[in-house]
């Protein structure tokens, strides 16, 4: 599926990504962690061909950078952070632009998959009473799950996800995680997300990847990764005191 090695971003002097290497593979979903500045968007935007960098960046043996958009996009796609939208489309045109990938040209025909894949994924994401909407009515996280079902609309073999939940409620975040989980049940898929929440990688995660300054710590099976050997330096704290901490004080509210 996907791999990735000696990936390398530089910025005159500063290496903001230093020689990080993992693969993916169908069925995984690698969750990639660490603190601020890590490089775990970084990362990301490489990925997507976002930003200059050395190594290499391979999917099903091809090189990502060598492949045109069109081919890229069957493949994988990529959720970023933030959104910022100038143009009145409504929700439904918007997440219709997710099947282009597939379509013969700008104003070829709909079919009946286009059809399908839409309102899958308006229903995935909870907005098909929202279809009609302009995306310049939405809030913060209405226009995250708009990109979101775009890119279930796309259906690529891969979701690279830059925290998906970010600007989510607790409701959306739980729909959010277990709708990536269902989707990924389907042969062939993988994915790869970037989250601040240890708690959600530890509890969707397959698979981990620990960054800090750029670096990898650790990578392999959540469960060997998210562990207190290798979280605590990174942290610079006990992180599973305090999260046993947190959920006791949840626990004497009760």
């Amino acid at each position: 599926m996907l791999d990735v090695k000696n990936l390398t971003v530089q910025y005159g002097s500063l290496k903001i990504v230093d020689s990080v290497s993992f693969s993916i593979r169908p069925q995984e979903w690698l969750m990639v962690v660490g603190p601020n500045g890590a490089g775990k968007s970084t990362v990301v935007s490489a990925i997507a061909q976002g930003v200059p960098y050395t190594g290499s960046v391979e999917i099903d043996g091809q090189d990502v950078a060598k492949l045109r958009p069109r081919d890229a996009a069957r493949l994988f796609g990529v959720l970023t952070q933030n959104h910022t939208v100038g143009y009145s489309f409504t929700v439904e045109e918007v997440v219709r632009l997710g099947r282009y990938a597939f379509s013969e040209g700008m104003f070829a025909a709909r079919n009946d998959e286009d059809e399908r894949k839409l309102e899958e994924a308006l229903e995935l994401t909870g907005l098909t009473s929202f279809r009609t909407r302009s995306v310049l009515t939405l809030s913060g996280g209405e226009l995250q799950r708009t990109f979101l079902a775009q890119l279930l609309a796309q259906n690529p073999r891969l979701l690279i996800l830059d925290e998906p939940t970010n600007h989510l409620d607790l409701v959306y975040q739980k729909q959010i995680f277990e709708l990536i989980k269902e989707w990924l049940k389907a042969p062939g898929r993988a994915v790869m997300s970037v989250v601040h929440d240890l708690n959600l990688a530890k509890a969707y995660g397959t698979h981990a990847v620990l960054l800090d300054k750029g670096c990898t710590v650790s990578g392999g099976r959540a469960g060997d990764v998210l562990t207190p050997v290798h979280l605590n330096p990174v942290y610079n704290m006990d992180v599973y005191a305090w999260m046993q901490q947190m959920l006791s004080q949840w626990r004497e509210a009760q």
